[in-house]
């Protein structure tokens, strides 16, 4: 059987607070069984990697090459709403 981290262990392991963990709790990988919660080490390898942020200026951002095939995002033609209470601006 895996190693299960308890919350105190996984806080430890994450180097966050326990505090953290708990209200972040619905939004994180986790095994739950009654009102234990645990976590394995692909849960805390997966709550790393959800919060790994990679520099996208400066002389450590990775520069990403475009593939030959490569097309826009199939979402990049939407656009944010306008705000609440902004006049929309027909014609």
């Amino acid at each position: 059987m895996k190693r299960r981290y308890t919350y105190p262990e996984a806080a430890h392991e994450l180097r966050v607070e326990e505090s953290w963990l708990r209200r972040h709790i619905k939004r994180l990988p986790h095994a739950k069984k009654g009102r234990v919660v645990t976590f394995s080490e692909d849960d805390l390898d997966r709550i790393d990697t959800l919060h790994h942020h990679e520099p996208s200026a400066g002389p450590f951002a990775q520069e990403s090459v475009p593939s030959a095939g490569a097309s826009l995002h199939p979402m990049s033609h939407l656009r944010p709403l306008p705000s609440r209470g902004a006049r929309v601006r027909t014609g």
